[in-house]
């Protein structure tokens, strides 16, 4: 069942109240007494609390320095954010068109020194070939009726890839092994692009873990994410791109790669998964 992004960006709306609440019950005020010692007028503590109307970084600050929650407050405020820019729906990413994305995403991936990238679909977008990118942006551009840019589109993500081999990057993968027998495009295709993942596990800035289908499982797969320092985790849904900046929240994203990554083989045993898939390919 698909949720809505108006449903999804009131239930975050929703959760951020709650904890205000929260934290006025713990310190046992009432919302009379918050109002007054804030200075608001008497009806927007419950306004904030019921969702009706948005708290600003300042009051969340005023919130939390009150109810002796001081150190929330940033917390908080970053969830704030989430909320009124971290869900973007695909199509207005998308709407001038898959070459002006690249670009967008381009300064993230040239900017971050440690990246952290978990994909249960597809290969990860800086370790794919130009036919394996071809074959997966122009399944997008069909499906979402785009202007047909994608040519243009895998140029700008193939030059993301120069962070393998240039400047001060750590850039850490997890795949399912499902990822590498999906097909996008051709088996030639497949071959060519699961060969360039044996290549490319061998360069220093890089580490590449695969969790076989035979592994018991700790975690269950979750939606293809990709965490930037410790500065914001983006989390790919079908219908939008959640950008994530509440340090809870990015620690919960750490510890899940922590835990995929030990369900994970490396080194010999995945290249072994790689040639064997490629020894399937028709």
């Amino acid at each position: 069942m698909s949720i809505s992004p108006s449903s999804s960006v009131q239930a975050a709306r929703e959760e951020l109240a709650a904890r205000l609440r929260e934290i006025r019950v713990e310190t046992e005020l009432t919302g009379k007494a918050l109002a007054a010692e804030a200075g608001w007028h008497r009806t927007k503590v419950s306004q904030i609390e019921h969702a009706a109307r948005p708290p600003s970084p300042n009051d969340i600050r005023t919130w939390c320095r009150i109810c002796h929650a001081a150190d929330e407050a940033e917390d908080l405020i970053a969830r704030l954010r989430d909320v009124q820019g971290g869900y973007i729906e695909w199509k207005r990413l998308q709407r001038t068109g898959l070459k002006r994305l690249q670009e967008t995403a381009r300064a993230e991936f040239d900017e971050c020194r440690h990246l952290r990238a978990y994909c249960s679909q597809v290969m990860p977008g800086l370790l794919q070939t130009a036919d394996y990118t071809r074959a997966l942006l122009g399944s997008v551009q069909r499906f979402r009726e785009l202007p047909d840019d994608v040519e243009a589109a895998v140029a700008v993500r193939l030059a993301w890839q120069r962070v393998l081999t240039e400047g001060d990057h750590r850039l850490a993968f997890l795949i399912e092994e499902s990822v590498l027998r999906y097909r996008l495009g051709s088996a030639e295709v497949m071959a060519d692009q699961l060969g360039h993942l044996m290549a490319v596990m061998q360069l220093p800035s890089v580490s590449l873990g695969i969790i076989p289908f035979a592994t018991t499982r700790t975690i269950t797969p979750r939606p293809n994410f990709t965490m930037f320092d410790a500065e914001n985790v983006q989390v790919e849904l079908p219908s939008a791109l959640i950008t994530v900046t509440a340090p809870g929240e990015i620690a919960i994203y750490a510890k899940a790669f922590e835990e995929l990554a030990e369900m994970a083989v490396i080194g010999g045993a995945a290249r072994a998964l790689i040639a064997s898939t490629i020894s399937t390919l028709d």
